[in-house]
């Protein structure tokens, strides 16, 4: 038995071997179908457009809205919704049309399957993926009490008072709690003590989010929220790194150590022999792609067993700032050559695109760039601004048209109007039949919450 154990392990490394020979070199083209495969970009929409052409359907239901979450792994939160908040657009990206009210009911209702944690950065995960972060949520705490001049120092009173108030009175936001400290101390970004106390306790674990209300954080004791067996399942930080990044990977298809460790900010210290020991066993394939270098290096990369590399991809689709594709800004301009940065705390005058603008992806290309603002208000879609990226073939209006209405039907918006800004805004504004506006409206003052 051990003998035949023995001989189906070599032809595995043989076949493995054989396999990462034959995959040795990946052009960009197929690194950006790998990329955008493994992001869901190769499926048909059950909400929206399958392809080239728009398709009458029902829209995604609950169940295809939690199997998108789950292949993704995670949903980045930012409070900004000037269009639309962050965590919605991906799901609308890859499914097209579907009721947002669905979204929240599974990741924010009560018995969901999800929580929050800083997995990314404040990002909704899976709950039984919860003892996976047990290592950082120690080490969080670790380093608050390691420095002197934390916060928490000189605040063990308060942080006593918050367990105790959430014991006894249950689940709460932190605007809802009644404390002379709940003030804010200076500007939008000046956090309570209160504030700062509840966050200290969320990033420590001992908190967690029991839903949202109007986007605010109702936070709970974690020990009246969370069955005993998720809270005490121990998983030691190295094997917890391992599961990670063999999702990071799978999630991205291909990427470069840095991509992979970033999916779930892990950094590179760390991850560096994790990743050879999945590349021992298997699970990641080590690959160059021509053009990915570093310093004028190459760059490794790595490419995940499970990816697919289709011979094409025909979507297209608006993303979020913060969307898996372009979130690494690095990886955005490596991958599509798309130089990304978000406008909303650059002044007016410097801005170069635009307030809240979204990549645009067309076939496997990232290709346009377009700022969007809800008017719920008026009930009017406003394009802000709409830019061809230099380098890509023209000839997209049509599709591009399409998924601006898609995106105001999607919203419950009547109307679009485009803002005669940026080389692309004629053209998407004849598509439309909308007549340009000459000057546009006054910036909306940034609408945003506490996470």
């Amino acid at each position: 038995m051990r003998h035949c154990l023995a001989k189906i392990h070599l032809w595995l490394s043989g076949a493995l071997s054989k396999l990462a020979r034959v995959v040795s070199q990946i052009s960009p083209a197929q690194a950006r179908r790998i990329a955008l495969a493994a992001q869901g970009f190769d499926r048909a929409r059950p909400g929206g457009l399958a392809g080239s052409e728009p398709v009458a359907a029902p829209g995604a239901g609950t169940r295809t809205l939690a199997s998108t979450v789950e292949r993704l792994g995670i949903l980045q939160l930012d409070s900004v919704n000037v269009f639309e908040r962050s965590h919605y657009l991906p799901l609308f990206s890859r499914l097209g049309a579907y009721n947002k009210a669905d979204l929240d009911r599974i990741t924010f209702g009560r018995n969901s399957r999800y929580t929050e944690y800083w997995a990314h950065e404040a990002a909704i995960i899976p709950l039984r993926d919860r003892p996976l972060w047990h290592w950082k949520m120690d080490e969080r705490r670790a380093k608050n009490e390691n420095d002197p001049m934390d916060w928490i120092h000189s605040n063990r009173e308060m942080l006593d008072w918050l367990r105790a108030e959430l014991r006894d009175k249950g689940p709460l936001t932190a605007g809802k709690i009644e404390h002379d400290a709940n003030k804010r101390r200076g500007g939008w970004w000046e956090w309570s003590d209160v504030k700062v106390g509840l966050e200290r306790l969320f990033a420590w674990g001992e908190l967690v989010s029991v839903g949202r209300t109007r986007f605010e954080r109702t936070y709970g004791l974690a020990e009246q929220a969370l069955p005993a067996e998720l809270l005490n399942t121990t998983v030691s930080k190295v094997d917890a790194l391992r599961v990670l990044l063999a999702r990071g990977a799978r999630a991205h298809g291909i990427g470069v150590a840095g991509d992979i460790g970033d999916y779930y900010r892990i950094k590179a210290t760390p991850a560096k022999p994790i990743l050879q020991e999945l590349v021992d066993e298997g699970v990641l394939l080590p690959v160059t792609v021509p053009g990915w270098t570093s310093a004028g290096r190459p760059q490794p990369a790595y490419l995940h067993r499970d990816a697919r590399i289709p011979r094409k991809i025909d979507t297209a689709a608006l993303l979020s700032p913060f969307d898996p594709v372009v979130w690494d800004r690095g990886r955005a301009l490596r991958m599509f050559d798309f130089h990304y940065r978000i406008e909303i705390y650059t002044p007016e005058p410097k801005r170069i695109f635009g307030y809240y603008t979204l990549p645009v992806i067309i076939g496997d290309s990232i290709v346009a760039r377009i700022d969007l603002k809800s008017d719920r208000q008026n009930g009017v879609l406003r394009v802000q601004s709409a830019w061809n990226e230099k380098g890509t073939a023209t000839g997209h209006e049509a599709r591009i048209a399409q998924l601006l209405r898609d995106a105001a039907a999607w919203q419950g918006l009547g109307d679009i109007e485009v803002v005669n800004r940026g080389d692309l805004s004629h053209s998407v504004a004849a598509e439309l039949g909308v007549h340009l506006r000459d000057r546009p409206p006054r910036e909306l003052p940034l609408v945003t919450e506490p996470q």
